[in-house]
């Protein structure tokens, strides 16, 4: 590991993808089911890739590649090896809904004072991870590592790479339930990012609204965030449908739509004040905070107004979502929800809940997808996004306020061409 990791030092880029190739970077020749990048190896040097790192024997003895075992485990290793030559604070963040978006605020804030490193796009998983960790440098102040997980004892193993010193969960809901085995098993894979602080005497910074995480993060050093009696305290602003808080006395008005993501907003504060950022740079940064992704926007077109949370969905989210959207007396509501996956054997059940919720509040909907197409009840079903498509192309929507909700896979944000 110490050559490969003085060549690294050399070559402090690495990529996975010869597509985006960097030149004098390091390529990792990774493979999955269905490709092999050790086939893209010789390529990727002859386009400029310094070094490649492969596990293809008969590439063993091809200049300037590096021949390992497995290179998967090489990246992962390589990844904390670098990890221990660092000492700033790393901060690692994970949870069932909105560990992005926080992480985006978080970052927003910390910038204000420190120069900081952290995860692109969601670059969360076993690959991700490391990537992240790897773009850390000796100059950066601070790093901020988001990990997400689908099954138990995957958040302890990328803890495991990324060793951080504090952490956050924003919240353990009904996501992935098919990979965790139900929520009991979400509860127990979430919290392994409080299990690895507190055994390694790291910081939580937790909602202490929230009574789950109070009581999995009881035992452990922690500041805790949202309560009256709690370390950062804040109110909740009512009017508006933007999120929205007040922090001794100072009202902070974001862009992001719909009060769940107060707790976000709570969250950056309260790590913008742990590592001494002022408030008012705190406010500055919240509010000049603008979503992408698809994540809790608001557009209006010349049709329509939208708001536009399509990047993901599961049942906790899905939820909040629609509860939020039927108490803002919207004019002309109207609600594009699609399936949400990852819900194995609860999958229907689940699916009818947000069915009987949604109905409840009489708001018109159009359910999008094979799970809300197999339901009992009456209401305009569509079995894919384009059989959707086609209706809006035949009977256009105009004038109406919208909730646009799915899971990535149904990727309802491409029917904004016709809305």
């Amino acid at each position: 590991m110490e050559d490969l990791y003085r060549i690294y030092k050399d070559y402090p880029q690495v990529f996975t993808d010869t597509r985006k190739l960097v030149n004098n970077g390091i390529y990792f020749a990774l493979k999955g089911p269905s490709f092999d990048g050790n086939k893209f190896a010789l390529e990727a040097i002859q386009n400029g890739a310094a070094w490649a790192v492969v596990d293809d024997e008969s590439l063993k003895h091809e200049k300037n590649c590096f021949y390992v075992q497995d290179v998967l485990t090489t990246l992962q290793t390589l990844a904390n090896y670098h990890r221990k030559h660092l000492s700033i604070p790393f901060i690692g963040i994970t949870g069932s809904n909105g560990k992005t978006t926080t992480k985006e605020l978080i970052a927003q804030v910390l910038s204000k004072k420190f120069n900081l490193s952290y995860t692109q796009g969601n670059l969360n998983n076993h690959i991700g991870v490391p990537l992240s960790l790897l773009r850390v440098t000796e100059e950066h102040e601070l790093a901020i590592i988001e990990m997400g997980a689908n099954h138990v004892g995957e958040i302890a193993f990328l803890s495991s790479i990324a060793e951080p010193n504090f952490g956050i969960i924003t919240n353990i809901g009904e996501a992935h339930l098919e990979g965790f085995g139900g929520i009991q098993g979400v509860i127990k894979g979430k919290s392994e990012l409080y299990d690895f602080l507190r055994l390694n005497h790291g910081k939580a910074i937790v909602n202490g609204r929230d009574d789950l995480l109070m009581k999995q993060s009881k035992g452990m050093e922690r500041s805790t965030y949202g309560t009256e009696e709690g370390d950062y305290p804040y109110q909740d602003l009512k009017g508006a449908y933007q999120a929205a808080i007040k922090v001794e006395g100072i009202e902070i008005h974001s862009n992001l739509i719909g009060k769940y993501n107060n707790t976000n907003l709570g969250a950056a504060m309260a790590f913008g004040l742990e590592f001494g950022v002022a408030l008012e740079s705190i406010k500055e940064a919240l509010e000049q905070y603008n979503p992408g992704n698809h994540r809790s926007q608001f557009l209006e077109t010349e049709k329509n107004r939208i708001i536009l949370d399509a990047y993901n969905a599961n049942p906790s989210s899905m939820r909040n979502a629609i509860e939020e959207f039927a108490g803002s007396e919207s004019e002309n509501p109207l609600m594009i929800l699609g399936d949400m996956f990852e819900l194995g054997e609860k999958s229907k059940e689940k699916h009818q809940e947000i069915y009987d919720l949604a109905k409840s509040f009489g708001i018109k909907t159009f359910w999008v997808g094979s799970n809300f197409f197999g339901l009992e009840g009456d209401g305009c079903f569509f079995k894919d996004r384009i059989e959707l498509e086609n209706e809006i192309k035949e009977n256009p929507i105009q004038n109406q306020t919208l909730l646009i909700k799915g899971s990535r896979g149904m990727a309802l944000e491409k029917l904004l061409d016709l809305l």
